[in-house]
This record gives structure tokens, sequence and C-alpha cells, in this order.
């Protein structure tokens, strides 16, 4: 697959490193803005959560549900992409409200908020990456001049899910598996090859909760748990600055 169009434009303006982030998903939550009226016209084509493969490291877009949320460092990209194409099939306009991520699917509305200032904007995803360590989002130059990422370059944001376009069985089965004993989970990681499962469970053997690996929808899926409810897995996620999502 070709690279996304978000590494450049983070090294002219940041100067940062391409080194990339494992495929761990975040945590979140907050409020923001909205597909601008230029951008109302997009393709309403299918599009499905095929892992990709970018600079020797695999990615794995997953359905998500309104009201889900996530935390981590956003950048943005602008004046060296504009007019070239996105991940979506779109021409890349630096003056729509867009964004790029790794992970989130394809035309999934989200919220963004600055944590350092408050201001919020809400976006639709079109584009893959930003393929640097640390990043969970690149905005598009006007969503991110909105909350004021051009003067700083990258801030630590919180996502809110507004609405997304795939509900996908699989979605649904993983659901159901985990339902069975009723049981809240962090996930810290998805993999092809139980090697690197192993890997992460053994990272964090040391913990107080139990962490252990489920074969699911053809992957290798790692999990620390169980927990009594949402709020005790979070507040496990802080204390032990836990990169994963929570799954009840």
């Amino acid at each position: 697959m070709r690279y996304i169009l978000t590494i450049l434009p983070i090294l002219f303006f940041l100067g940062c490193s391409t080194r990339e982030e494992v495929v761990y998903i975040p945590d979140v939550s907050q409020n923001g803005g909205l597909v601008s009226k230029k951008s109302s016209s997009y393709p309403k084509k299918r599009h499905k959560l095929k892992p990709y493969k970018v600079l020797g490291r695999w990615y794995y877009p997953r359905a998500v549900e309104k009201g889900e949320v996530f935390r981590g460092i956003s950048s943005w990209y602008g004046p060296n992409f504009h007019g070239k194409l996105t991940a979506n099939g779109e021409i890349y306009n630096m003056y729509n409200y867009t964004a790029a991520s790794k992970i989130l699917p394809m035309n999934t509305k989200i919220r963004v908020t600055n944590l350092n200032n408050g201001k919020s904007v809400e976006v639709r995803v079109n584009d893959r990456g930003p393929f640097v360590d640390g990043r969970i989002l690149d905005l598009s130059y006007v969503a991110g001049k909105k909350i004021g990422l051009d003067k700083t370059g990258i801030a630590p944001i919180e996502i809110l899910v507004l609405s997304s376009t795939i509900k996908t069985k699989k979605m649904v089965k993983s659901k159901k598996n985990f339902k069975k004993n009723g049981k809240i989970k962090i996930q810290i990681g998805a993999f092809k090859n139980l090697s690197g499962a192993k890997i992460v469970k053994n990272e964090f053997s040391n913990l107080s909760k139990h962490s252990f690996i489920r074969k699911i929808d053809g992957k290798f899926k790692v999990f620390i748990g169980s927990f009594g409810s949402y709020k005790e897995a979070n507040n496990f996620k802080r204390k032990h600055n836990i990169k994963g999502f929570i799954i009840d």
C-alpha cells in the first residue's frame, strides 16, 4: 500500500523522528466541531477495515462506536499535501475540517479537544497517519489552527467519537465473546503472530492484574484484567500509564 501523505509535513515543520509506534490504542473524552460545508460532499464508497503496512509496520483499523474515547498527541499537516490524494481517495484540502488516523475507520466523525487550552473542533477522518512515534492524529491545517496547533505544532488531545460509518459483524461477535463472563478488560495489543503477543504479555506480567492472550477474529489480542467496572479499569490504566482501550 502506498505511503500515507502525513509523514513529510511533520518532519518539515517539526523535525520529529519517523520511528512509528506499535499498534496500541490509547484512551479519552470531551467535545469539539464538524465537517466544513466545503467538504460536505465526499465519497460514499464502503471502506473496509483492512490491515495495512507502512515503513515495515502493520496497522489494524477497527470499528468504533459513538461515545468511544481516546487520548494522545496530535499534530497537523498542510501546504506540502494540499491538492494531493488522501488514503480515502479524496483530494486533500487543508482548509477542510478533516484528519488522518492510523486506526479509526474512514469517514468517522470525531471531536478533538486540545488539553492545553480547552479548544475543540469536529472533523472527519479521510486519511491515514501520522506515522510518527507517540502521535495518534494529524489534523488538517484549518482544524489544527482552530485549536491552536498552528502555534505549538503538537499538543495533547482528547478524541470523542461522534459517529462512524462502519459497524462490522466481527465487532458484534467480539463483544459477545467478552460478555460471556461479564468481565471488563484492557486490550493492550493485537498481533498477527503469537510471538508478538507473548512479548507484550510478558511486559505486563509484573502488574497486580493478570495479562493474557485470546485469539479473536484471526488475531492474537493481549488483555489485562479483569475489572469490576469501567472506572476501576480506567484508574488502573492511568496509575500504570497503560496505552490500550477498555472492553466490557
